[in-house]
């Protein structure tokens, strides 16, 4: 589960999860139409008037996040990228009616023709006609929503950068790198040093964040990955050795839990008071849990690791709410 942040978080990162999904399926099914294997029905899962469209679904959160915004740049992001979702939503239900009269209706009107006689000749020329301009009109359109889709992406970028401060949004890049930069056609630390200056802030931040979750592997690759960006290892490495720790724990891999966990702890203050009172709580089980040879050297060196660390746990919890 996410950590509770200010409202604007969940909604920023809910957006940007609809338009990579949105982004991904229609790159798919725009290829299945020039292999000529698309059919109507799948169109549905991209385009339609509930919930159930992917590009409803995102119109519906842009609306929803965006409209009434606060003046400034961020609002000017804002509005920028709601406009292009609307648009490429728009684009994007006549492409599909343009399909449904070449694929669905178009079939229907040749099998009524044949069944139809003189007296409905002007009304079949009439459908000829339109469906004469609808196979042009459909090659257009794809052209046209491709163009408005790249377009929308470079909004998207902008926008996030304008929110550079919700940590939520770091954090679901750097979670969701290969979708991300599969939309931006670039790496997702490019988009973070531009979000935060340099990428290694962004990856620490996505760190960070994934530490207090308790997803301590995604937290260690993003830590790695700060460090591999130039992040300060005296700030980077205790958070990576206290991941490590808390993994080997869940692993129930005690005596592997106490020595990370003792890394994290030489390296001193300051130190989150929250991953703090996790490592006591841990660490004060480890003597019970610890099993097989060698367990009562874990167990000791457990019970010399909690005496260091005191009761950081017990006063925060007792602390006003």
């Amino acid at each position: 589960m996410l950590p509770a942040m200010r409202a604007t978080g969940p909604g920023l990162v809910d957006i940007a999860r609809e338009f990579l999904g949105a982004h991904r399926l229609m790159r798919h099914l725009f290829g299945r139409h020039r292999s000529g294997n698309l059919r109507f029905e799948e169109l549905e899962a991209l385009i339609g008037d509930d919930e159930r469209s992917q590009l409803f679904r995102l119109k519906e959160r842009c609306h929803a996040r965006f409209r009434g915004s606060d003046g400034g740049l961020a609002a000017h992001r804002d509005a920028l990228f709601d406009l292009a979702v609307g648009s490429l939503f728009h684009e994007a239900m006549k492409f599909r009616e343009s399909f449904y009269q070449r694929e669905v209706y178009g079939p229907r009107v040749e099998a009524l023709r044949s069944r139809s006689g003189a007296e409905e000749d002007q009304l079949f020329e009439e459908f000829a006609r339109i469906q004469g301009g609808v196979s042009e009109s459909l090659e257009e359109g794809l052209v046209e929503t491709e163009a408005l889709l790249a377009r929308t992406v470079e909004q998207l970028c902008h926008l996030l950068v304008a929110h550079h401060d919700e940590p939520l949004v770091t954090r679901f890049l750097v979670e969701n790198a290969a979708d991300a930069e599969e939309a931006i056609g670039s790496p997702v630390s490019t988009l973070l040093e531009q979000m935060h200056g340099d990428a290694s802030t962004g990856y620490l931040m996505a760190g960070r964040s994934l530490l207090e979750s308790g997803y301590y592997g995604e937290a260690i690759h993003a830590l790695l990955e700060a460090i591999r960006h130039d992040a300060d290892p005296a700030e980077t490495e205790p958070l990576v050795a206290y991941a490590r720790g808390m993994e080997a724990y869940l692993a129930r891999n005690y005596g592997e839990s106490v020595e990370r966990l003792s890394e994290w702890a030489d390296a001193g203050p300051p130190r989150p008071r929250s991953l703090e009172s996790l490592a006591h709580d841990a660490v004060g089980r480890i003597g019970q849990l610890a099993q097989g040879p060698g367990r009562e050297q874990v167990a000791q060196d457990a019970r010399a690791l909690l005496a260091r660390l005191g009761d950081a746990a017990s006063s925060t919890r007792s602390r006003p709410r």
